[in-house]
């Protein structure tokens, strides 16, 4: 029987009682097509404001954050990506395994304004190559995350 993967993710997420679905995505790459869920994949990004405050973004893993949006969501004049070295000592997560969901403190977090809508969507479950679909509504609540339009027009 194969060990289930319990993360701070999945803890935090069965603590609150959320209905989600954990799976283990190693065999497929993340712009596969032949992975039926592949348009539900969001992605988790984490930046820094000129106050020196860190932000969480949650967008569509085909788009772009839009920083001068992302910055105003925020309230700030500017902001920028959080170095990679930076990201395990401020959130607990690995680049690749960063989840929205259980981060060491609970930063300001935004999702994309048109993924509020989905029935799904997919974020990283705290380890690389490791997903949790589930409801924004859900996501939202549970990160205490603020809609917002996000991304670069296509």
């Amino acid at each position: 029987m194969a060990k289930t993967i319990k993360t701070n993710a999945l803890r935090l997420l069965d603590k609150h009682r959320v209905n989600y679905e954990a799976k283990d995505s190693t065999n497929l790459k993340a712009r596969d097509m032949n992975d039926p869920d592949a348009s539900l994949i969001h992605k988790t990004l984490v930046t820094r404001g000129i106050s020196n405050e860190l932000y969480v973004f949650i967008i569509p893993l085909s788009s772009e954050l839009d920083l001068k949006k992302a910055a105003k969501a925020a309230g700030e004049k500017k902001i920028l990506m959080l170095p990679e070295k930076e990201l395990l000592q401020n959130t607990g997560y690995i680049k690749g395994g960063c989840s929205p969901i259980g981060m060491k403190k609970q930063y300001k977090t935004f999702l994309e304004l048109s993924s509020v809508s989905m029935e799904q969507i997919i974020v990283s479950g705290g380890k690389v190559n490791f997903r949790v679909k589930l409801n924004p509504l859900d996501l939202m609540q549970i990160t205490n995350a603020k809609e917002f339009d996000l991304i670069h027009e296509l």
